[in-house]
């Protein structure tokens, strides 16, 4: 996954404040809890980009809304956005902040390209070994339908892709024999 720029930062502070006070999973789901609540209601979109929005009104909105419901920090971390006039910001914050737990948690995230979806069973089988390949204790898997693979499959884990899909196979042999180096 791409670490945003600047949400990163905000992300990386927030981790080192949930992680010193030993709230890591809490502040994970407080930011998801304001995440979710964002979009369904398009708070970002629809209020905090109004032009006629001042800090102050924004600011009651945040605490009328969260205040009570999750932490301190988390509050504060909305205002200091709203503060500094980076409101959009705060999804790639919590996409960041999932990654740096994720992380801390030996879990990867794992993109899985077939040809048809996965059972729960194959996803598993999936997830087992390539969280070993990939050094991980767990692999959050992603199935991703792609009909061009013909079969097999293709894995993406971070940076490192895992292709054994049929499609590739039948490339390389079709690359092997344009270029005279079929092996017999």
């Amino acid at each position: 996954m791409k670490k945003h720029p600047v949400g990163f930062r905000y992300a990386s502070a927030m981790f080192e404040y949930a992680q010193e006070k030993n709230l890591l999973s809490e502040v994970k789901q407080e930011l998801e809890l304001v995440s979710q609540v964002m979009r369904e209601t398009n708070l970002l979109d629809e209020v905090f980009r109004h032009a006629k929005m001042t800090p102050e009104e924004k600011k009651k909105i945040v605490s009328s809304s969260f205040s009570g419901k999750v932490s301190e920090a988390v509050v504060n971390l909305l205002f200091i956005l709203i503060d500094k006039k980076r409101e959009d910001v705060f999804l790639a914050i919590v996409d960041d902040y999932n990654s740096l737990f994720n992380e801390a948690e030996g879990v990867a995230e794992a993109q899985v390209y077939s040809a048809k979806a996965l059972t729960d069973e194959e996803k598993e089988a999936v997830a087992s070994v390539f969280a070993a390949k990939a050094g991980k204790q767990k692999l959050l898997i992603d199935n991703i339908v792609d009909k061009e693979l013909i079969g097999g499959l293709k894995v993406r884990v971070g940076d490192r892709v895992y292709d054994g899909s049929v499609a590739t196979k039948l490339a390389r042999i079709q690359q092997s024999m344009m270029h005279g180096n079929v092996s017999r």
